[in-house]
């Protein structure tokens, strides 16, 4: 379900917007119509959605247009043209009044630089918001404290901004949006600014009051490792316009342009590849339908030594091989045999979800392909160790970018 929808939306800094327009329809760049006309592109064109409880992750070089764009979401910037739909309401065509609203009631931001009250303790910069809304004192400190508690700053409601580390104070902006309990968080760069260690910490925390809460949040970031660790989604911009916008396996295993080719060189694909985009169709035989000579002749059939054993509902049992299967048939040329006797069942497995690197510890202890297996047990295909390498080192970019 769409929660957000940006259609068409485009922001122009400077005057000749006509004039601006009719460049934009030729085609024209952004550098040439600075040159041409003194104005700027902020964004052009954009058109996306985003998903009720995704996090949305808005990346590119410094001026492709994000933090504009991510401003025009609640008209902290006002678009030039185009429209923002938050649950099928245009916000771009609201009154004054009914935009207050929906900035208090329906959308948070939390941004790069904190943004709290020096002569405010903690406990007053998180119930701002709801301090805003008109909330009773009683009720906004609850909810605030609520929040602080939540995001690990219990005990510090008392403190002043200074006497907190630059980790704690983003904390303080997270528990402030929380706090609103609005459905949908905007964050601008919100955790650039801290070092690595609390980067990574409040990384964490987003992820985990994430599977909490369920939040729309759209995240704007210039760390593509941090896109691909948090986001569902991820859209990079260049030069105010949409370039690509994807799932983070999309994006490293389909880069649709050059630009995107460089941006994703240096990742490591291992963290975000998946078992199930590896994966390949497993050859089986049915325990409960066929016999020895059913499985000689699809190895036959197939050049392969094995083959996995399911039962009729697809749920894997184990493994048989060329050697026992060929005994068994020698045994008991005339007999109906079933294959039990020969299933060994210690048959190395993995999920469709499981990233690259885990499966590299995997295969680092086995030499057989590794079944993949969904939530019910049942078998979806198999990983082989040459598919993984393949994987590791692939480039896809189109002939044309």
């Amino acid at each position: 379900m769409q929660k957000i929808e940006a259609r068409n939306l485009t922001k122009i800094f400077g005057g000749h917007v006509k004039q601006v327009r009719e460049m934009l329809a030729a085609g024209k760049s952004k550098k040439e119509i600075l040159r041409a006309t003194g104005a700027t592109i902020g964004v052009r064109d954009a058109n996306f959605s985003v998903e009720d409880g995704e996090i949305f992750v808005i990346m590119g070089l410094s001026g492709s247009g994000k933090s504009t764009l991510i401003r025009m979401l609640n008209r902290l910037i006002e678009p030039t043209s185009g429209s923002v739909l938050l649950d099928g309401e245009d916000i771009a065509k609201l009154g004054r009044d009914a935009l207050l609203r929906v900035r208090r009631e329906k959308i948070a931001m939390v941004f790069q630089n904190f943004a709290l009250f020096p002569n405010r303790t903690v406990l007053a910069n998180a119930a701002y918001g709801l301090e805003v809304r008109g909330e009773k004192p009683e009720v906004r400190n609850a909810r605030a404290q609520k929040a602080l508690n939540r995001v690990g700053l219990e005990g510090y409601e008392n403190e002043y901004p200074h006497q907190l580390s630059g980790g704690m104070q983003q904390r303080v902006g997270l528990a402030r949006a929380l706090a609103s309990d609005a459905d949908v968080l905007l964050m601008d760069e919100a955790f650039s600014a801290l070092d690595p260690l609390n980067r990574k910490d409040m990384q964490d925390e987003l992820l985990e009051l994430q599977a909490e809460l369920h939040k729309t949040i759209v995240f704007i970031s210039h760390d593509l490792n941090e896109a691909l660790r948090i986001g569902d989604h991820i859209m990079i911009m260049d030069d105010g316009a949409i370039v690509q916008c994807g799932t983070p396996e999309d994006i490293l295993t389909h880069p649709a342009t050059e630009y995107v080719a460089r941006f994703i060189e240096d990742v490591d694909r291992t963290r975000v590849i998946t078992a199930g985009s590896v994966m390949t169709r497993a050859y089986t035989v049915n325990i409960d339908s066929d016999g020895p000579y059913v499985a000689m002749r699809r190895m036959r059939a197939n050049q392969v030594s094995t083959l996995l054993v399911v039962n009729a509902d697809r749920q894997l049992l184990g493994m048989i091989d060329a050697r026992d299967t060929m005994k068994l048939i020698d045994e008991h040329r005339n007999d109906v045999q079933r294959l039990d006797s020969i299933v060994q069942t210690d048959v190395p497995t993995t999920t469709p979800s499981t990233p690259l690197n885990q499966l590299l510890a995997q295969f680092a202890q086995t030499a057989l392909p590794i079944a993949v297996l969904d939530e019910h047990e049942r078998l979806r295909g198999v990983v082989i160790r040459g598919a993984v390498f393949a994987a590791m080192a692939r480039r896809e970019v189109p002939s044309n970018a």
